[in-house]
């Protein structure tokens, strides 16, 4: 039996403590936001938050995740948007939307640490999480929109 504390809520579940988190989380716990990708932690669409760090759970033993785990799902409190899930709609930053986990966990984790990052810090931050669509402009709008920094138009993204 192992025990994770994941989006506020404690769970127990009956599986090999080598077992991914991202297993736990999406099967066992049922949460659709991270995602399988590459199963190799290059990709990020399976990012979680572990103790405010950005972390791949599919790399991620489940006996080893100690600590508070967020999920896309544990972002909004209440029913209200967390302001980077809102910036996310306003900058329209989603295409096929299958990466989107892993840059929306990634940035709220860079956003968390730094709550007002240049665009170079922004682009260093979030560098590790793939879009095959290449909506990286609008992405970093919205980060720049959660920060409260003024957000100019891209050109075509």
């Amino acid at each position: 039996m192992v025990s994770l504390r994941v989006n506020g809520a404690t769970h127990e579940v009956d599986v090999d403590p080598a077992t991914p988190l991202l297993y736990v989380l999406r099967n066992d716990l049922r949460l659709s936001g991270p995602r399988f990708g590459c199963g190799l932690g290059q990709c990020g669409t399976c990012t979680v938050i572990i103790d405010g760090v950005a972390a791949r759970s599919c790399i991620v033993n489940v006996g080893r995740a100690s600590g508070e785990i967020t999920t896309l799902e544990g972002l909004s409190k209440d029913g209200a948007l967390d302001p980077l899930q809102q910036a996310w709609i306003d900058e329209q930053a989603v295409q096929c939307g299958y990466c989107q986990n892993g840059q929306i966990m990634t940035a709220r984790a860079l956003l968390n640490k730094n709550p007002n990052p240049t665009d170079a810090e922004i682009r260093q931050g979030m560098e590790g999480v793939l879009c095959r669509c290449m909506t990286y402009y609008r992405v970093q709008a919205a980060i720049k929109r959660a920060a409260g920094r003024p957000v100019t138009p891209s050109r075509g993204a």
